[in-house]
């Protein structure tokens, strides 16, 4: 958690912080009244844009007018948590989007502005080291880390919303730009990412002290993920010779202990592809600074109310009952899978404040603890330490895998990749495996991680998939979600505002 990029963002936090709430937000003023052009000309003014451009990644959980925690916004939408909270109509955006049942008023609508304002700030960053100040070496890094994190930014627009404005240069007013579809948006973003992994400027991996930075591996595993999303089956083998070189490189390898891997030990391990980085040390993160450097609320999010002590977690501390775990989601892990204890946190022992769908499970990997948010001088509800973890090697190997057969490749040698990660578990091996084999096993290796709806929404479209969300993600017999997920419910309504803002956009057809 200490790392060099997390200290850089605390300490140019009131230089560089942005408001994303008007067309201002698209304006740069240098506070010093220096011209940008000579500004951005040295190696540390080029390094304060590009850590700024790293700080959206902080603020979806919460950002001043939202909590839109990733990891919530995913796991709603499947099939393993119910949304919880103190009644159905508390983040009520998350109740409709939960039934499929979303609007213009109800959607994940600040999302938007978070992530284009994260691609504002990478597009200022290409322009700024395309004056050609600093070290070489450098800019041409601080380059390429803005446009892998503007892919990354994209990405999640494109997994949400599908249909958005796409533009590589920053806005003139009126600040409008086309708005493309999905496929459009695919189309334009992979040779973007391949020009960026074809230039072989990030490294496989960052030393210690560089810890949350994107990397080439990242840039691999984003490659992978957009492809098997969109089922481009004529960039399967690229993919799978990607998966094969992180395998290949002594950089990464399975942690032994999955317990640790969501410890804070755990973090940026020989495991971790790529993390967000949370701190509470000195955060400075508070209910009227959102968008400030320091911790997450998702462990507050996704715990009980009224805790009365016990488990690391000491009475006083608050949570506010979202993303209670479905009882059958703990009853799919085997006995003897070790994964079940460390993604469940069973308190079927406890009483405390019961609010909606409680279960007396809850969200096991981010679950909260003292230890984490102790040194924070701010609101301690807002600041855990629990980094979010985005891309880890056990995924690469399940891709691995999957792309194997997805490619003709032998279900043995993809086994031994899926193997891996059951031996791991306490599992044991299996002599081949099958599409639904894998999948199943991503089930229960990223439960709670934000990857289940997308891999039910992609199995659409993958031959000899079975468990896909055209037939888990239909009503429940709790009464909770009473409407079935169809085709048109891939991508989630645009806000209202946006709609109000620019009467060129169009409405999803939710």
């Amino acid at each position: 958690m200490n790392t060099k990029i997390y200290k850089l963002l605390s300490a140019i936090v009131a230089v560089v912080m942005l408001t994303a709430c008007s067309d201002d937000f698209l304006e740069v003023q240098n506070p010093t009244g220096e011209p940008l052009e000579e500004y951005y000309m040295t190696d540390e003014h080029l390094a304060e844009a590009c850590v700024s451009a790293y700080a959206p990644l902080h603020w979806p959980d919460w950002d001043g007018t939202a909590y839109n925690d990733l990891t919530c916004d995913a796991e709603i939408l499947g099939d393993d948590f119910w949304v919880g909270g103190a009644s159905i109509s508390d983040n009520q955006h998350w109740h409709k989007l939960f039934n499929f049942e979303g609007d213009g008023n109800n959607t994940l609508g600040t999302l938007w502005g978070d992530f284009y304002s994260g691609i504002k700030r990478c597009n200022d960053v290409i322009k700024y080291c395309s004056w050609g100040g600093g070290n070489e070496a450098n800019r041409k890094s601080y380059e390429m880390q803005a446009r892998l994190l503007r892919v990354y930014y994209y990405n999640i627009l494109w997994h949400y919303y599908g249909n958005v404005p796409f533009y590589l240069e920053n806005l003139s007013e009126p600040y409008t730009a086309p708005q493309m579809t999905a496929d459009e948006i695919y189309a334009q973003l992979m040779p973007e990412l391949e020009d960026i992994i074809a230039s072989k400027v990030l490294p496989m991996r960052w030393e210690t002290a560089e810890s949350g930075r994107v990397s080439q591996a990242m840039a691999y595993m984003l490659f992978a993920e957009m492809v098997m999303y969109q089922n481009d089956t004529a960039r399967y083998p690229a993919a799978l010779n990607y998966m094969k070189q992180i395998i290949g490189d002594s950089s990464y390898k399975l942690n032994p202990s999955f317990k640790d891997l969501f410890d804070e030990s755990g973090e940026w391990c020989e495991e971790s592809i790529f993390e967000i980085n949370y701190e509470d040390d000195n955060g400075q993160r508070d209910w009227s600074t959102p968008l400030h450097a320091g911790g997450t609320v998702f462990p507050t999010l996704c715990s009980p109310n009224g805790w009365a002590g016990g488990e690391g977690w000491d009475s006083g501390n608050d949570g506010w009952g979202f993303l209670p775990m479905r009882v059958e989601a703990y009853n799919m892990y085997a006995e003897g899978d070790t994964r079940r204890d460390v993604t469940c946190w069973d308190v079927r022992g406890y009483t405390y404040t019961e609010r909606y769908q409680d279960t007396h499970i809850w969200h096991g990997k981010y679950r909260p603890q003292s230890a984490n948010n102790q040194d924070c001088p701010s609101s301690k509800n807002l600041n855990y330490n629990n980094n979010k973890r985005i891309y880890r090697y056990a995924e690469t190997l399940l891709n691995a895998a999957e792309l194997l057969l997805q490619t003709g490749g032998s279900a043995a040698e993809a086994a031994g990749y899926v193997n891996e990660v059951r031996t791991r578990a306490g599992l044991d091996n299996l002599s081949s495996v099958t599409i639904d084999d894998i999948l199943n096993e991503r089930h229960l290796e990223f439960c709670g991680e934000g990857k289940r709806y997308f891999d039910l929404v992609r199995a659409e479209g993958i031959s000899g998939a079975t468990q896909k969300a055209s037939t888990v993600l239909v009503p429940d017999a709790y009464g909770y979600r009473t409407n079935r997920w169809s085709p048109s419910k891939k991508h989630i309504p645009l806000s209202q505002s946006e709609l109000d803002a620019d009467p060129t956009l169009k409405q999803n057809n939710y």
